[in-house]
């Protein structure tokens, strides 16, 4: 008896240990997990656009409801749109945390609009291997042009940091754009503490830097090597927010991948300019094809789905009207040669004004942004294809025997059904007619029509 009350207080006391020991564990994960507090880190991988700058508001509003203490952006872009590169500024500028911005791997670059979001950063880091700079929004003129100074009296030669001679604007619109340009990176400079003057180097003459150069010409704040070196460099840094002050601290901090939802993802295929073309051709095609055949439903139903898509699209990117108004012109000659054939010349003239118009539709200096050739002269022989079977069509129809109406009555064999002196019924085409004749036939004899006068065919003996 004795013995088995013993067994039963060790059974107790190991579950009880195990209790205990389950509890302690669950205490000390806890404990780490609000120790490790998680810094969402949001990469910009290739050109700034719409759906870049989409999953970049959206990662620092999430952010910011979450309650992280900072956040981390990973960049090498070439640059990007205007518009999309402005969105992610303003929300760098108006976020509640510290933004880091940090460009990596080595051999990674933050070109163009890269600069600029690299300046309006609150923390500019990059990696040893890569560099920054070459900001000018526009070209400043034209290849094959002189430089606006003289190089016969020495102010041609290049300043003394290495940066290009600056040229004159070219037109009014791009003197604009590039004091616009130069106006706002001096102003997110400022705002951070940075050189002012090497940002508008930047913009201006298109002046690129080093790492290492940054740093010394104080443009970033920091070389790190990797992650970890980042978050133990940026441990009590002090950041100014607003109007206060916070002191960074990455002791305690693990980094969290935000990768981009299915809608980022579909914003980026939507929004490539030579999807978007392809959508627009498809939604016009299909509509032409609806009114050819109306009741076919699916090419009706598939090409208003690919036009909506392809003008939102087309909302998103910076469009050339005029590129915009020649594409819908060649659509128009292109569908009215399908109607009306004029044996190419509309067709032709349509495909001109197409491929015009898609060369110019997008307002940008961004390769990235802009139709490929190989996908222009897809589509453009696409649509020549259909204007050529369209052309041949027509000339086969002009060749071919009369179908329909009163001409396709004449030559038509009629069986007869009665007849009484110079007239009685035939039967054509599982209809009776009305029928007269100089020639008298007899039931069941074929005749052929020879005129159609009203509702009385003239009939004869075949021949």
């Amino acid at each position: 008896m004795e013995s088995r009350c013993q067994l039963a207080l060790f059974r107790f006391l190991f579950v009880l240990g195990l209790l205990l020991l389950s509890a302690v564990s669950t205490l000390v994960q806890a404990e780490r997990s609000t120790d490790r507090r998680e810094v969402p880190r949001l990469t910009i991988d290739g050109a700034i656009g719409p759906a870049t700058a989409d999953y970049i508001v959206r990662g620092v509003a999430a952010a910011a409801e979450n309650g992280a203490p900072m956040i981390l952006i990973q960049m090498d872009t070439p640059g990007g749109l205007d518009t999309s590169m402005r969105e992610i500024i303003r929300a760098i500028v108006n976020a509640p945390f510290p933004v880091v911005t940090y460009v990596s791997p080595s051999g990674a670059r933050a070109a163009s609009a890269g600069a600029f979001i690299l300046t309006a950063s609150h923390v500019a880091a990059m990696a040893p291997g890569t560099n920054v700079g070459a900001a000018s929004p526009v070209q400043i003129g034209a290849p094959g042009l002189p430089p606006a100074s003289d190089p016969k009296d020495g102010s041609g030669d290049k300043p003394k940091d290495g940066t290009s001679t600056p040229q004159k604007p070219a037109s009014t619109s791009e003197a604009k754009a590039l004091n616009d340009a130069i106006a706002y990176i001096r102003s997110l400079a400022e705002m951070r503490g940075r050189n002012a003057e090497w940002a508008e180097a930047a913009v201006r003459d298109a002046a690129s830097l080093s790492a290492q150069a940054a740093l010394d010409q104080k443009v970033i704040d920091l070389i790190a090597r990797d992650d970890a070196d980042l978050l133990a460099q940026l441990h009590g840094r002090a950041v100014k927010i607003g109007g206060g002050e916070v002191r960074l601290d990455t002791q305690a901090v693990a980094l969290a991948n935000v990768d981009p939802n299915w809608r980022t993802r579909l914003l980026v295929a939507i929004t490539n300019p030579n999807i978007a073309l392809i959508l627009m051709m498809i939604g016009a095609y299909g509509l032409l094809f609806e009114f050819m055949n109306p009741g076919a439903l699916y090419p009706g139903t598939i090409g208003v789905i690919c036009l909506l898509v392809g003008l939102y699209a087309l909302s998103a990117l910076p469009v050339n009207y005029a590129g915009i108004a020649l594409i819908i012109l060649g659509m128009a000659l292109m569908a009215a040669e399908a109607f009306a054939p004029s044996f190419g010349i509309l067709g032709i003239g349509g495909l001109i004004a197409f491929a015009i118009g898609a060369t110019i539709m997008f307002d940008t200096d961004v390769p990235q942004f802009r139709v490929t050739l190989p996908v222009l002269g897809a589509v453009a022989v696409a649509s020549l294809g259909a204007t050529l079977l369209t052309m041949r069509l027509a000339l086969q129809s002009r060749h071919k025997r009369v179908a329909t109406g009163r001409e396709q009555m004449v030559g038509t064999v009629a069986r007869v059904l009665d007849w009484e002196g110079q007239g009685g019924h035939v039967q054509i085409h599982g209809e009776r007619w009305r029928a007269a004749s100089t020639v008298e036939f007899r039931s069941g004899q074929s005749v052929r029509v020879i005129d159609v006068q009203g509702l009385t065919l003239m009939v004869e003996p075949p021949a």
